[in-house]
């Protein structure tokens, strides 16, 4: 038999290089679909007045009442139902809670008060209206009752000469009209001088000369006509009989406004600016 031959190993083929591959590009990813918000309602038209339509939207815009254990009011947007955000398709949290005005301040309104005058500048004021007053009402009274003198000492002479004892009435038509014009003239200048002045701005020609005002006590305004008038006469007719002075006095002794009676009359009191 014969042996086997034994050929020769073939000779190694060299190994082929790799290619070199183009960096692979990322793939995009897959956007996510915006999910669609829920459709707003149109608002049902009302044929309601404005007023009621403002008031049924504010009361289905309330925010619900938060269970035991949560926080009432954190991170909530005033005016906005909790657990809903912003945005044009809610039409719930797009409504507007109405306005309510902030309470008042008891701090601030005390501040803001005004405070009674001094009483040398009250006492000023009052000589100052006095003498202007009384040069108006002197302006008519002087000659009026001049003349009515003269006509009641006329009417004594005429009895003297006729020689008997008769009867003489000093206060006839003529003296009475005489004193009643005089009268009138002080009346109007007391409603001139005192009353408008006080009604319109709150003081009289002897008040702003000093600096002061009259005011009510609660609204802390000028008076109206009829407290301003009640004012006046509460202090004139005593002056007249001699006994203002006690109304005047009691001011020395009032707390907190100082008032005169004639301002305890009218509810003012006499402010300092």
């Amino acid at each position: 038999n014969a042996a086997p031959q034994v050929q020769p190993p073939a000779p190694a083929q060299p190994r082929a290089q790799p290619q070199a591959q183009p960096p692979a590009r990322p793939e995009p990813q897959p956007q996510p679909q915006p999910q669609a918000g829920p459709q707003s309602q149109p608002l049902p038209q009302s044929s309601a007045p404005w007023a009621a339509q403002v008031h049924d939207l504010a009361r289905q815009g309330q925010r619900p009442e938060p269970r035991r254990g949560q926080d009432r009011g954190r991170g909530q947007i005033p005016g906005r139902i909790p657990g809903q955000g912003p945005g044009p398709g809610n039409a719930a949290a797009d409504l507007v809670v109405p306005w309510r005005p902030p309470a008042a301040d008891p701090f601030g309104s005390a501040l803001s008060q005004e405070r009674p005058g001094g009483l040398l500048r009250r006492f000023a004021a009052r000589v100052i209206d006095t003498v202007v007053t009384a040069a108006v009402v002197g302006s008519a009274a002087v000659p009026l009752g001049s003349a009515a003198y003269q006509h009641a000492k006329d009417k004594v002479d005429a009895a003297r000469l006729t020689g008997r004892t008769v009867k003489v009435w000093l206060i006839d038509g003529t003296t009475g009209v005489q004193l009643g014009a005089v009268l009138v003239v002080a009346i109007g200048a007391g409603l001139l001088l005192e009353v408008l002045p006080t009604v319109k701005w709150g003081r009289t020609v002897g008040k702003k000369l000093v600096g002061l005002r009259v005011l009510d006590v609660e609204s802390q305004l000028p008076p109206g006509f009829g407290a301003s008038l009640r004012r006046w006469l509460t202090h004139a007719v005593p002056d007249l009989l001699v006994i203002g002075v006690v109304g005047l006095a009691w001011c020395l002794f009032d707390r907190p406004w100082k008032q005169c009676l004639h301002d305890k009359a009218a509810r003012t009191f006499v402010a300092g600016s």
